[in-house]
């Protein structure tokens, strides 16, 4: 069959499957097999004929994405902060939302300074604060091993030298001070959990979503260690739930933390708490 039409049947095939952005995905995925571009596709997709070979995979993708498995863990990798990123089921796949803490920090994060990335994952945050600024020295923590290997390779593939990623559990294993902390923890109620979309609850760690009970374990665990590991005046910046800006702020403001920000994205949720070691 010609381009197109494999599109038309990949597109109708994840309607079929209640997939939101199923013309979008399908077409995705027909590049991602083919390495062909939108401009082939409308100049020659309704003349040429796909492989064989590339048919089967195609239409094979197809079908697992019709099952709700994320299109980013069938192509491997997603685009975030205009840079592309290694994924894979063992780290939470990076979301647009994210994209406005960073966009924060590099609004606050001087070049020359030094940033620790708690529960870093792939290193989207950190790696991306580095790429945009000069002279960062970074270091991203995370527990799992999987999530540091490839918060590794994505640093190697933007071209990024001057960091390392440490195993820890939260600042277990963190030595000295830094100027800034940043950090996308686990932040969704446990009993939340299962209401999520398939393409979450199924597909992505367990462990990246649990925020305990309230959704708020983390930040209070985070909290609690983190002043021993802020330079005097140093700050630390959370992403947040859309409802969890006050209980956060609170935990900051009782764990000592001073001049604490509820900042909200462009959609108008809260999204990012900022504050200072005081």
């Amino acid at each position: 069959m010609t381009y197109k039409k494999d599109l038309e049947k990949g597109t109708e095939i994840l309607k079929n499957a209640d997939i939101a952005e199923c013309s979008r995905d399908a077409e995705l995925l027909l590049m991602h097999v083919t390495g062909k571009d939108k401009t082939f596709l409308l100049t020659y997709g309704d003349s040429e004929e796909m492989t064989p070979e590339d048919e089967s995979e195609y239409l094979e993708l197809i079908g697992k994405r019709s099952g709700h498995i994320p299109l980013q863990l069938l192509t491997g990798e997603t685009d975030f902060m205009g840079l592309r990123f290694f994924v894979s089921e063992n780290v939470l796949i990076p979301r647009i939302d994210t994209e406005f803490l960073v966009e924060e920090a590099l609004i606050h994060i001087n070049d020359g300074a030094d940033v620790l990335d708690m529960c870093t994952g792939s290193g989207c945050i950190l790696l991306s604060l580095m790429k945009y600024k000069n002279d960062i020295s970074g270091v991203g923590a995370d527990i799992s091993d999987h999530a540091l290997k490839l918060a590794k390779m994505n640093a190697e593939s933007l071209g990024i030298s001057n960091v390392r990623f440490v195993h820890s559990d939260l600042f277990a294993d963190i030595q000295g001070k830094y100027d800034y902390i940043l950090c996308n923890p686990p932040y969704i109620r446990r009993r939340e959990i299962d209401t999520l979309m398939e393409e979450v609850r199924l597909h992505e760690p367990f462990n990246a979503l649990d925020g305990g009970e309230d959704g708020l374990e983390f930040y209070r665990r985070i909290s609690e260690d983190a002043r021993d590991h802020l330079v005097n005046g140093g700050s630390m910046m959370f992403e947040i739930g859309y409802d969890q800006g006050e209980e956060v702020a609170e935990i900051l403001r009782s764990a000592g933390y001073g001049h604490i920000e509820v900042l909200k994205d462009y959609s108008g949720n809260e999204r990012v708490v900022r504050c200072l070691k005081s």
